[in-house]
């Protein structure tokens, strides 16, 4: 159990919880939610004591011997000549730490005791399960075999993740995780979170996973901790109640205020009611403020409206596209895009999704086929790198003024606005802003020409959820065409009308709903991770076949010598039950004679301590031999 009490905590003078408590139950799956720079990130740290509250305790019972404890992604991502299945086998320390022990192990039941334990972990079946979960998270069986440093960061990040779901720490504490994936690795990770065993707390403001994969919410807001059972749509519907309860009573507060302040006011110098009037004014002071820091302004988005063009605006027939000098990622691809469109693209990451986005935005020419493009096409391309690329130094005024350098600044204000960027953020120097606000300059840079076409590249990491409803409503309204590439289910559930489906080379319709699809691809994975499992068991069984006859006599002499050992370790012990058991027979004779109770008392003491000492004896010997019996099974 996680138990927050009156928990304090400040960064850079700035109060970011105050007095805040909550409980975690255990075994409990937790959302961490809230708006960008709430603490959600601070109040992980502080879970792990990587931070201290300046006031109040944070515990964490129940994992004070466990191996595993609370397990976090690191922030650095793993590298190097390592696999990404060897890195993920790492992760599980205690299978690691017996596997080498028993390497270097001589003695027969210590070995014994080592292989029981890695049977009772399920040690063996752990390649398989580190192969299914890199499977899950995209990782075919040839990208499970190359060295880690062949790999971008965010699939090095996946790799981190990997490791950590093998682990199964009794405490999971994820940030953000789908941000480093695609929509098809986020399908399976909710499905494998929502069946975790243990306590898992994970930030997110995917809507989908926080409804089907956890059973509890804690809510960041106004410097406090609130906790809420159920998925996200339940705590929207308690959190409405409760701020139309807050409103209500506020209302009555400011009713009671106004009565009062009239009688004060009309009373305070009259002798009569001069009393009455003192009294009042206690009960003003005492009642406060009526105002609450519980609502904060909406995010909003509005992209401007481009010209009309005729359509349809891009058409390919039989067009091929890949990088030069290499062959082509994409071939035979016939398609249309008209101004009305609204398409998610579906495909696995590295399957081209991001190579038919450039071709269609012109930013990556054909190799072959027939294209088509309107006169005057403008279109507005997101990509996670732009929001990197941003210039740290500038404001969002300054940006966006470059682009539009004979606009009035009203105007340039005006369009930094519509993505949700007022007043001070406008001359904010980037770096100072959070990821959610630099996402929103980038597509507010992105559509300063009116584009006809929004292609948007996972457009909503690190937009808290308001954020992302304001970006479903202003697509939704939004006059041109839409091209999605998104692990937000809800985004292209809400936005997109049509799917294409990237994959084997080429791209298709997809004839079904987000919903028919996560079926199709959890078969498919289904299937790939089976047969990647086999692989492994059948690349695990070459090696065993490989092994020398050297090696196998060798290994036929070790065991012999470990039976030998133990058998003769049985037979020693055998013969001490044997005597133990004589001697303690011979007290029983002597106690079921009824002479012996004439003795004196401490003589009679004497038998009766004496039998005890047997009976421990032979106790511990016969320990010994059941575990030295079990030893030689599971040698043998």
């Amino acid at each position: 159990m996680i138990q927050i009490t009156a928990m304090t905590y400040r960064i850079a003078g700035r109060i970011l919880f105050e007095n805040a408590s909550a409980t975690v139950p255990k075994g409990h799956k937790i959302g961490l939610i809230g708006r960008n720079g709430c603490g959600k990130s601070t109040l992980l740290k502080l879970l792990t004591g990587d931070l201290l509250p300046d006031a109040g305790s944070i515990t964490v019972n129940g994992i004070k011997d466990s191996i595993n404890g609370i397990g976090t992604v690191s922030q650095e991502a793993p590298g190097g000549d390592e696999t990404p299945l060897e890195f993920v086998l790492s992760a599980d320390k205690e299978r690691a730490d017996l596997i080498k022990r028993a390497e270097i192990e001589k003695d027969p039941v210590c070995i014994a005791e080592i292989q029981t334990r890695l049977i009772d972990i399920g040690a063996h079946s752990a390649p398989s399960k580190a192969a299914t979960i890199l499977a899950g998270l995209g990782f075919d069986n040839e990208a499970q075999n190359e060295p880690l440093s062949n790999f971008s960061g965010g699939w090095r990040m996946r790799v981190a993740i990997a490791a950590l779901l093998l682990a199964e720490p009794d405490v999971l504490l994820l940030d953000e995780p789908t941000n480093h994936l695609d929509l098809e690795a986020t399908i399976w990770l909710e499905s494998h979170l929502k069946a975790y065993p243990n306590t898992l707390i994970i930030v997110s403001h995917d809507r989908g996973l926080l409804n089907r994969s956890v059973n509890g919410i804690l809510h960041v807001e106004a410097n406090n901790i609130t906790y809420y059972s159920g998925g996200y749509d339940r705590f929207e519907k308690l959190r409405e109640e409760k701020l139309a309860l807050q409103e209500a009573m506020a209302r009555k507060q400011d009713a009671q205020r106004k009565h009062m302040e009239k009688f004060v006011e009309r009373f305070r110098y009259t002798a009569s009611k001069a009393r009455q009037a003192q009294s009042r004014l206690k009960a003003l002071e005492k009642m406060g403020s009526s105002t609450t820091k519980l609502i904060e302004g909406n995010t909003v988005f509005k992209f401007p409206e481009p010209e009309l063009l005729p359509p349809p605006l891009v058409t390919l027939e039989k067009v091929s596209v890949g990088y030069v000098n290499n062959l082509p990622v994409l071939s035979n691809i016939n398609l249309r895009l008209d101004a009305d469109d609204r398409i998610g693209f579906l495909g696995q990451n590295g399957n081209g999704k991001s190579t038919l986005a450039k071709l269609i935005a012109n930013r990556l020419e054909k190799m072959s086929g027939e294209s088509h493009r309107a006169a005057k096409l403008k279109v507005g391309f997101f990509a996670q790198h732009q929001v990197e690329d941003l210039e740290l130094e500038d404001t969002a005024t300054e940006h966006m003024a470059r682009l539009m350098p004979s606009a009035a600044i009203d105007k340039v204000r005006a369009r930094l606005g519509g993505v949700g960027l007022l007043q001070d953020k406008q001359t904010t120097k980037v770096k100072f802003l959070s990821g959610g606000e630099k996402a929103r300059l980038t597509i507010a840079l992105i559509t300063h020409d009116n584009p006809h076409v929004l292609i948007l590249d996972e457009p909503t990491n690190h937009l808290d959820i308001d954020a992302r409803d304001a970006l479903v409503a202003a697509l939704n309204t939004y006059k041109g065409a839409v091209i999605l590439i998104s692990h937000d289910r809800r985004l292209l559930e809400l936005t997109v009308d049509r799917l294409w489906l990237i994959a084997d080379g080429t791209v298709n319709p997809f004839n079904g709903d987000l919903d028919d699809y996560a079926s199709w691809l959890k078969d498919k994975v289904k299937e790939n991770a089976g047969n990647l499992v086999k692989k492994v068991k059948d690349e695990q069984s070459q090696i065993h076949q490989k092994t020398s006859k050297k090696e196998q006599r060798k290994a036929a002499a070790d065991k012999r010598k470990a039976t030998s050992e133990l058998r003769k370790k049985i037979l020693e012990l055998e013969k001490q039950i044997t005597v133990l058991s004589n001697k303690r027979d011979e007290v029983l004779i002597i106690l079921g004679d009824t002479e012996t109770y004439e003795m004196s008392t401490s003589d009679l003491k004497q038998i009766i301590m004496k039998k005890e000492r047997i009976d421990n004896e032979l106790k511990v010997v016969e320990t010994k031999w059941v575990e030295a019996s079990e030893a030689l099974e599971l040698v043998i």
